[in-house]
């Protein structure tokens, strides 16, 4: 796919790190699986990576947890 930021690179496979925010948590996800620009570094997601990254904020925020950081796992 060709990046739509830089309109030069390619993506490829690969992995990002993805810091989301809220109320109140900072959550740090490594290893994200991410189609990323080998020009620019854009990382890009599929929508059930963000889906599942959206479920896991929403049970992390609920715990009262301010920070965590943790490694992106596949949902079962």
């Amino acid at each position: 796919m060709k990046c739509v930021i830089c309109k030069l690179g390619e993506t490829e496979l690969g992995t990002a790190t993805v810091t989301l925010e809220r109320d109140g948590l900072t959550l740090v996800v490594k290893k994200v699986p991410a189609r990323v620009c080998q020009n620019c570094g854009e990382e890009y997601l599929d929508d059930s990576v963000t889906e599942q990254l959206f479920k896991t904020v929403e049970e992390v925020a609920g715990s009262g947890a301010e920070v965590d950081v943790r490694h992106f796992r596949v949902a079962a």
